[in-house]
């Protein structure tokens, strides 16, 4: 069925330790720097030969390689012209400006002892992988060398305040640690360990359970690692937005992350800092975030109250068009046409258009096509700061927020007052407001926040479309989930069928739970131990 591409004895050896087969039409490349990759893969594009081809005839610089080599994957740069690739790489992405060419070569990095801002700033991008230390599986009060795990912000480091930031943090940490283990005795007193669980999934569920309450006095201050695997051209536009950010702590991160790139991908970092590319375009970006807060901070309004979420926007239509766009693909119909055509549907033959589209789903993974992607919903949403977090990292929609601060009051999990601290909660909160009005006339809004805790409310703006809604709302309200963002997608459901009047899709929601729990990962934690009991048989 596929033509099999003649090779040399010599040439097969070779091409065994670069590439994953030699014979047929699929097959990965192994053991090559990145810029090689890249490079050839331009190449590629504009050649007639295939992929091995090419490597042999213009980027391997030896001309044989002995038998008794053919199984060593070692890696050997010297075997292959890095020069010639870096050349290719430079003409086709700084000289023609095709940018897709720094699409095909990636790294991956670790970034840690990054605020919990920072970490938001990373985490940015959408065409990138992350993965980000949880808070609900370590307890904080581990300390990092001598400290707890938290910045102190250069911008104060060593100014007045310094010392008083660091007696409030510290003090913030103790109250941490104090409540975490006061939760664990609760939730164990509670919730006794059954003869079925084993002690660790037993231990793991009253740790989550305990640090999900006590991470509300956690400040933005504290610590967090971030894995990132992301291409060159991600990496480029991300330390180009760090390099016009407001906060030091940003701006000296972007200079650490690019001189380890460099080491990695050299190749993909070069326009960062040309004063005539990344420069220009990091001033760029400055200059229009300084012209909007000079207009912003003109505006004279303080916040109306508003529910914790709000459906702002939507599409009246939506059923209607995602109808036409799931008949689509299965027509020679023109949309316009299509259209007019389910407009003389009537609501049951809709229905049955948009049940037969979805079909039936056997878990939250199963999702319809793309036609779901035709109508979309956007929300706002003033929650406390630990539920952004994780909300945020919802990178396929549009999402946007404000600075965090302490206008917007904090939100008291209901274990608070089960364990008796109320009151300290409510002290600790306004200790830190009082704190954060003297860092915010000190140093700014963007520096004061730092010293908010994770209990804050924050207010942002969430845009996805209806597809996009399947995977976050039955995502973020399984069972294991904090009870907190699940409460906000339970509330994004609810609009969506009752406010927006879209019954057959939230219908189509089906793995949506409304339920409430006690212990939300117990369950979670008894299906690992089931799997790795498989694993291990």
């Amino acid at each position: 069925m596929y033509v099999r591409e003649i090779f040399t004895r010599h040439e097969r050896a070779i091409l065994s330790r670069f590439f994953t087969n030699i014979d047929g039409p699929v097959f990965a490349l192994i053991n090559l720097p990145e810029v090689v990759k890249g490079a050839l893969f331009a190449r590629y594009s504009r050649s007639h030969k295939s992929l091995r081809r090419l490597f042999l005839d213009e980027f391997y610089d030896q001309t044989d390689i002995t038998l008794e080599e053919q199984n060593d994957s070692t890696l050997n740069t010297d075997v292959v012209s890095i020069d010639r690739a870096e050349g290719l790489f430079d003409r086709v992405f700084s000289e023609y400006g095709d940018d897709s060419v720094a699409q095909l070569g990636g790294a991956h990095i670790a970034c840690e002892q990054a605020s919990n801002i920072l970490t938001k700033v990373l985490e940015w991008g959408r065409l990138a992988a992350y993965l980000e230390q949880s808070t609900r599986y370590i307890f904080y009060d581990q300390k990092l060398g001598d400290d707890y795990r938290y910045i102190v912000p250069p911008e104060i480091e060593n100014g007045k305040i310094a010392s008083h930031y660091k007696d409030t943090v510290d003090w913030l940490f103790d109250e941490y640690s104090q409540l975490v283990h006061t939760c664990v005795t609760f939730y164990e007193n509670e919730y006794p360990r059954q003869s079925g669980d084993s002690k660790f999934i037993y231990n793991a569920s009253i740790r989550a359970k305990a640090c999900d309450v006590a991470r509300g006095l956690l400040p933005a201050s504290t610590y967090s690692n971030v894995g990132i695997f992301a291409t060159g051209q991600a990496y480029e536009q991300l330390l180009i937005r760090m390099n016009s950010h407001p906060l030091e702590e940003v701006r000296e991160y972007a200079q650490k992350m690019l001189v380890e790139l460099r080491k990695v991908i050299p190749s993909f970092m070069k326009r960062v800092d040309l004063p005539n590319r990344g420069v220009a375009w990091s001033r760029y970006l400055k200059e229009n975030h300084d012209a909007v807060e000079r207009i912003a901070s003109s505006i004279d309004a303080d916040p109306e109250p508003t529910p914790e979420v709000s459906l702002v926007e939507w599409d009246s239509d939506a059923e209607k068009k995602i109808v036409a766009a799931a008949l689509y693909a299965h027509t020679e119909l023109s949309d316009v046409q299509l259209q007019s055509i389910v407009d003389r549907m009537s609501d049951s033959e809709k229905t049955e258009v948009i049940k037969s589209y979805v079909g039936q789903r056997k878990n939250r993974r199963h999702k319809p096509g793309r036609g779901m992607e035709r109508s979309f919903y956007r929300f706002d949403v003033l929650s406390d700061f630990g539920s952004f977090r994780d909300l945020q990292r919802h990178r396929m929609l549009t999402i946007d927020w404000q600075r965090l601060g302490v206008k917007h009051g904090y939100l008291t999990p209901p274990a608070i007052r089960e364990v008796g601290w109320s009151q300290r909660w409510d002290d600790a909160m306004r200790r830190i407001s009082d704190f954060y009005a003297q860092m915010l006339n000190d140093h700014g809004p963007e520096v004061a926040q730092y010293v908010v805790p994770f209990a804050f409310k924050i207010r942002y703006s969430m845009q996805f479309n209806v597809r996009e809604a399947f995977h976050i709302l039955e995502l973020r309200t399984a069972q294991q989930g904090h009870p907190d963002y699940r409460r906000v997608c339970q509330q994004m459901h609810t609009l969506i069928r009752d406010k927006a009047g879209h019954k057959a899709l939230a219908d189509a929601m089906s793995y949506v739970d409304h339920g409430s729990y006690s212990l939300e990962r117990l369950e979670a934690e008894r299906k690992a131990e089931n799997r790795r009991s498989v694993s291990a048989d």
